[in-house]
């Protein structure tokens, strides 16, 4: 069940993308910038166009296909935070063994002293 959302959520996300981007600017925000002000802003022509029209309906459907993703996932855990553990230990890769150096004799811990 989840999946099919996922794969449905991508599809509306990707046309919400495409259709935003395809839409033509109409001077500004809100209708700021035209020279017929804020009347044109809720007019018939703009609340009627269809690339408008269809924006709204994908982001209605963009806002419930998350909130019922995020309502059917939660409380399930799916991956670690890094903060869990501790990372694992590198293992290095086995090398060839080389020759062994000879040994060397032990250092003197201090001054020799002589005893009577």
């Amino acid at each position: 069940m989840t999946f099919v959302l996922l794969v449905i959520h991508l599809f509306v996300t990707l046309a919400l993308i495409g259709l935003v981007l395809i839409q033509r600017s109409e001077g500004g925000g809100l209708g700021i910038g035209s020279s017929q002000g804020m009347g044109a802003f809720m007019g018939g022509r703009g609340t009627a166009n269809l690339l408008t029209r269809t924006t709204a309906i994908l982001g209605a459907l963009f806002f419930g296909l998350s909130l019922a993703l995020a309502l059917l996932n939660r409380g399930t855990v799916t991956g670690h935070s890094l903060f869990d553990e501790p990372p694992p230990a590198a293992s290095a890769p086995a090398a060839p063994a080389a020759p062994a150096a000879p040994a060397l004799p032990a250092a003197p811990k201090g001054p020799a002293v002589p005893t009577n």
